[in-house]
């Protein structure tokens, strides 16, 4: 074989460093996307936001050389100096206040102390249902052994309000202070009183059942919500007013009300005493109408100004090759590449913000139903960017507009051809399902079969599992389940 050097032309797509962590930054949410800034921050000295203060003790008051001044001029920076000086002679006594304005000690930590203010500000609880019972359980007239009873039940009982496991807890019990099974059963009794009504139960009958127990008799449908309660609880899932009133033998009425009175219980006594988080959304983008034009724009809590540091980039020396120095050159072309990022990544999300406004202006006007159908290509056509940029930008952001909080990928819908030639989006099909619903006679709901004819003469031609699937898609249950019993 005979071996020979040949020159061939080509072209390849490659993906350098900056590139890389513009894409990264693109479709991070808002939450991670500050963190990716104070990471940054942390872990490079030549970056910093606008409305940090500068470190006065690490000012150098001798002036920046004109080979810095140059790099500063490069980057459209500002050289920060110190205005003010401590006075050799500053007396013994002499308060800060007297040489730094507006100075507030900081104690030590209080940037933890203040997250975990802010955390435990969105814990909401009243405190544990454990100790909300055990506190009652003080107050029982009993002897040891049932205290400890009623001590072993209390830890037995699950977030929800129920009582885990009761066969083997009860033998448990049992053996270990040597009772009975009746005396295991009245302390549970006892507990079963607590507050709130319903807790200590084995299953959801008991825990209705203890709440009825604990009415005025003399309520309206008190007897009949009993019944209900008794054995009969699936057929009131299923709103089967005809084989509830075959199995309990009640009229129409008296079914009807103890029904309603079942229906305003609580199926899960000890959610009230669940700790939880706070769960808050901030916009990314803005919409509001200006001098009759809807118009865009970015959130500035999420938009943070960050620049070069100064301070520190006049201690890079180009002809130094040394290993500090190759260490802040580093640091300074990392910040850089960070800081375009970012400003690639805002005016991304707001071009595409925009985009989606321009197209969805008859939704801010009028409404769901006037939700007009968009694909990610028809935005990307638009702009001259790829499909995945446009993925990657509507990716776990939200836009507050006057009508609410919307995810971007909530604007994208596929579309339906109408009876006409047109077209119709999806979203729009679903707000006009969710109104007819709403509308029906709750004695006679409207099957999808119905909805697909009454869709029909608005225009719309969809089958009826398309229908269903729109409907489930809203959480709606289905004719027979929303049928009303009272």
């Amino acid at each position: 074989m005979k071996q020979s050097l040949s020159l061939r032309a080509g072209m390849a797509l490659t993906m350098t460093p900056a590139l890389q962590q513009a894409i990264r930054l693109l479709q991070l949410s808002s939450l991670d996307l500050q963190l990716e800034i104070q990471q940054a921050l942390d872990s490079n000295v030549m970056l910093e936001t606008e409305a940090e203060e500068p470190d006065w003790d690490s000012v150098s008051s001798e002036p920046v050389s004109a080979e810095a001044a140059a790099d500063s001029a490069d980057g459209g920076l500002v050289e920060v100096t110190a205005t003010e000086t401590i006075p050799e002679d500053m007396p013994v006594d002499a308060d800060w206040q007297d040489v730094f304005d507006d100075y507030t000690p900081t104690a030590a930590g209080s940037d933890d102390e203040g997250l975990q203010d802010y955390l435990q500000a969105n814990l909401r609880s009243s405190g544990t249902l454990q100790e909300h019972l055990a506190a009652q359980a003080h107050l029982m007239p009993v002897d040891a052994v049932e205290a400890e009873i009623a001590a072993n039940l209390i830890d037995a009982i699950n977030e929800d309000g129920y009582l885990e496991d009761w066969p083997a807890l009860c033998v448990r019990l049992e053996q270990e202070f040597n009772v009975t099974p009746q005396q295991v059963e009245a302390v549970l009794k006892l507990v079963q009183d607590f507050d709130p009504p319903g807790v200590g139960a084995r299953d959801l009958g008991e825990c209705l059942r203890l709440q009825l127990q604990q009415m005025d008799p003399s309520i309206a449908g008190y007897a009949a919500a009993l019944r209900i309660v008794d054995g009969h609880l699936l057929l009131l899932a299923r709103r089967d007013e005809i084989g509830l009133r075959r199995a309990t033998g009640l009229d129409v009425n008296a079914l009807r009300v103890g029904a309603a009175l079942v229906r305003n219980l609580q199926p899960h006594p000890g959610r009230p005493f669940q700790a939880h988080e706070s769960d808050y959304l901030r916009p990314d983008v803005i919409v509001a109408k200006k001098t009759g034009r809807w118009r865009v724009s970015l959130n500035p809590e999420h938009t943070p100004r960050l620049r070069i540091n100064s301070h520190y980039q006049g201690f890079i020396k180009r002809a130094d090759q040394s290993r500090d120095q190759l260490q802040l050159k580093q640091h300074l072309q990392e910040a850089r590449y960070f800081i375009n990022s970012l400003e690639s990544r805002n005016e991304t999300i707001l071009r595409v913000s925009q985009c989606i406004v321009e197209e969805q202006r008859a939704f801010l006007e009028y409404g769901e139903e006037a939700m007009r159908p968009l694909v990610l290509r028809d935005v990307a056509e638009q702009l001259g960017i790829h499909e995945s940029t446009v993925s990657r930008a509507t990716a776990n952001k939200y836009m507050l507009t006057p009508r609410g909080l919307f995810e971007l990928k909530y604007f994208f819908s596929s579309h339906v051809q109408t009876t006409q030639g047109g077209v119709c989006s999806a979203t729009a099909i679903q707000a006009m399902i969710k109104r007819m619903v709403g509308g029906e006679d709750p004695s006679r709901p409207l099957s999808d079969s119905t909805l697909a004819d009454l869709l029909l003469k608005e225009g719309i031609q969809v089958a009826r599992r398309t229908v269903a699937k729109y409907r489930e898609a809203l959480n709606i249950p289905p004719s027979h389940e929303r049928k009303a019993i009272a």
